[in-house]
Formats: structure tokens, C-alpha cells, sequence
């Protein structure tokens, strides 16, 4: 059953969701162990998709593959809408929200009034929890917001019906059952089967070698690029990085913290000096971030030149191939 939706604030937008509609269902789920059973950990680099004219940097598998992967593994069964016609997708949600049933939204983040002006860019794969309605006000639970907030009726339809790429469509979901809390330790080792295979595939752009290929073309953008394209590349990666579902660095230390709760699931101490290697790693996707932020700014020294940041990265694909190595062994 439902109960009084609670908001808890996450570090990531899709884990946040997916942890506070299960929590509405009686069930107790941190952020981090959503992110391991849904084997959210992902890098990809792919040249040839473009966002906002630059390449795509991707930290974490596809939108809404978390959810998905975290609720069948759980047991769960949801709901999900795509529209055609707004007015319908609105009256839809309306219904819903009128017996109690809080929905998951995707949206586009521009649209959205509550975001500071200075985050509000064209990325329309941001998610939310809608739990309420007061007057033409929809009470949202942002998971990335400390409180929960309001959005206009008019405000909420352009951020659900977003154009650009990956446009929502107005697509809504909520959950039908309660989870099986037997299932959990078998989906925490699924999730991590996934993360090891995702990241240690041979495909060049994608896990460890799609680092090791950013860290090569990273080297080569001075010579490649002038300096004001030089930024808007530095740019995207910290965008992707810091401020798009909290990136490399952030989900790093997410997916640490998920790795001292497998420790206790799975009865195997292991993973808690696991935990701590990934912790390290997001330190180093961090002075990543930096030197990129430091060079935009004109303040780069030889510590944060391209050759030295590539270097960096190289040391996080090494550290990261290492610990995806010794998880294998331990779920085997």
C-alpha cells in the first residue's frame, strides 16, 4: 500500500526516483543500493552523437534502465505512458495523483521554473516524482532538490512534453506491487555482473577503453581545436560529469557507498576495500573536473594541462579495470 509520500533528497536524479517510489511502498531502499542492482556505473564517449554540437559523454547506461533493471529485480511491477496529446497526458496524471498514487515523470530540465536559471539547459532525460496537486500547483519531489517544490500546470506540461533530443512524450510511470525482500541479494550480484561486463567490453568507446579513448583525444584537442572550441569540449565533460546526474565523480562515490552494503548482504568484507579503491577513483574523475574548470577559466598550470588530465584519466581507467576484475571474481 502507499503511504504519506516522504521526500528524500538523492545525489542523482533516476536513483533518486526510483528509491523514494519504492520507499512509498513500504519498502526501505537507499539511493546507492538502486544504483548497484540496477548497474547504473557506465562510461561512453561517442563522437558521433552530438549534444548541444559536441560529443556525447556518457557516465551511466540509458535513461530509465535503472528503474527498470532495480524493479524487476525487486519484483516489482509499474505502469508506463508515453502521449500524444498533452491535455490527456496532464488528465492521466491528475487521476492518478487524485487516489494518492505518486508518479514518476520524465522531463525536460529548461522548463522547469523551480531550477535556478543558471542550470536550466536543454536535457530532457531528468526525472521527478509527482505526488500531489494543490490548486493549478503540482507538488513535485525533485530528487535533487533538499525540499520538495511546486510547478505551474502549464510549466510541468512543457517540461513533460520537452522537444529536442530524447523528448519525453510526456511518459509517466508508477509502481503496482510491493517489493520481494528475498530477491534482494540476487539482485545486488546481477547488478554487479552488469557493471563488469558493461565496463570491461572491448568495444573502444565504451567502459575502461572508452576512458582510454577520451584520455587519447583529451591529449590531442590542443593542437586539434583553438581555445574557445578547447572550452566548450572542457565543458561538456565537466557538464556530463558534474552536473548531469552527478557524472563520473559523483556516481563514483554512490556506487562506493553500494559496495558497503554488498558487503553486509552478501556476508563478504571484501568489497568494503572495493568501496574504498572507488572512492579514490572518484577523487581523480574529480581533479579531471577541476583542470577542466580551471583551464576554461585561464587559470591552468601544468598540473591541469590536457597532456596532465589525460594522464589522469588514463590512472582512472587502470584503477577502474582493476577493481571490475576483483568484483568478477567475487560474484562468480
Amino acid at each position: 500500500m502507499n503511504k504519506p509520500y516522504i521526500h528524500r533528497q538523492a545525489a542523482h536524479c533516476e536513483t533518486g526516483m526510483t528509491a523514494n517510489l519504492i520507499h512509498n511502498r513500504g519498502f526501505e531502499i537507499s539511493e546507492s543500493l538502486v544504483l548497484g542492482i540496477g548497474g547504473g556505473i557506465f562510461f561512453g564517449y561517442f563522437p558521433f552523437i552530438k549534444i548541444n554540437a559536441l560529443p556525447l559523454v556518457s557516465y551511466r547506461i540509458m535513461p530509465f534502465a535503472i528503474f527498470k533493471r532495480t524493479t524487476k529485480r525487486l519484483g516489482l511491477q509499474y505502469k508506463r505512458k508515453s502521449f500524444s496529446n498533452q491535455e490527456l497526458a496532464m488528465k492521466e496524471m491528475d487521476s492518478l495523483l487524485e487516489k494518492g498514487i505518486p508518479v514518476g515523470s520524465q522531463v525536460g530540465v529548461f522548463w522547469l521554473p523551480f531550477f535556478p536559471p543558471a542550470l536550466r539547459f536543454h536535457f530532457n532525460a531528468h526525472f521527478i516524482v509527482v505526488y500531489g496537486k494543490k490548486g493549478d500547483d503540482y507538488l513535485i519531489s525533485d530528487p535533487v532538490f533538499e525540499n520538495p517544490v511546486t510547478c505551474p500546470h502549464n510549466d510541468l506540461k512543457k517540461a513533460r512534453f520537452a522537444p529536442g533530443m530524447g523528448t519525453p512524450k510526456g511518459k509517466m510511470h508508477y509502481l503496482l506491487n510491493t517489493p520481494d525482500p528475498s530477491l534482494v541479494k540476487n539482485g545486488v550480484i546481477a547488478g554487479i555482473k552488469d557493471v563488469c561486463k558493461n565496463m570491461s567490453a572491448p568495444f573502444p568507446l565504451i567502459g575502461v577503453k572508452g576512458i582510454q579513448y577520451l584520455a587519447k583525444q583529451l591529449r590531442q584537442w590542443p593542437n586539434k581545436f583553438d581555445q574557445t572550441v578547447l572550452n566548450s569540449h572542457m565543458s561538456q565533460i565537466i557538464r556530463t560529469q558534474e552536473e548531469i546526474g552527478t557524472g563520473g565523480s559523483g556516481f563514483r562515490y554512490v556506487y562506493a557507498k553500494f559496495l558497503q552494503e554488498a558487503a553486509e548482504i552478501l556476508n563478504n568484507d571484501k568489497f568494503l576495500k572495493l568501496s574504498e579503491q572507488m572512492t579514490a577513483v572518484g577523487d581523480l574523475w574529480r581533479e579531471v573536473a577541476l583542470g577542466a574548470a580551471r583551464q576554461i577559466k585561464g587559470r591552468a598550470n601544468a598540473e591541469h594541462s590536457c597532456e596532465k588530465l589525460s594522464e589522469i584519466l588514463m590512472e582512472c581507467a587502470a584503477r577502474e579495470s582493476e577493481i571490475y576484475q576483483q568484483l568478477k571474481k567475487l560474484v562468480v
